[in-house]
């Protein structure tokens, strides 16, 4: 679905700035995970898990080209 983006994006920008926004964008969305555990008492465990299902819905809606 948005892996054609994903793709033509890195091309666009260039393999090494693409994985660096790339890394940004992931560090950005596991922070927002962590802080959304803490506001309500999520275990570390069980936030772990919800990383896990984050990279999985990822890679099925095409995020992880």
């Amino acid at each position: 679905m948005f892996a054609p983006i994903v793709i033509t994006a890195s091309h666009l920008i260039g393999k090494k700035e693409f994985n660096q926004l790339r890394g940004k964008v992931i560090g950005l969305h596991c922070k927002t995970i962590t802080n959304f555990c803490n506001a309500f008492g999520i275990s570390s465990k069980e936030r772990q898990k919800l990383i896990k299902l984050a990279k999985s819905n990822g890679k099925m809606l095409g995020f992880l080209a």
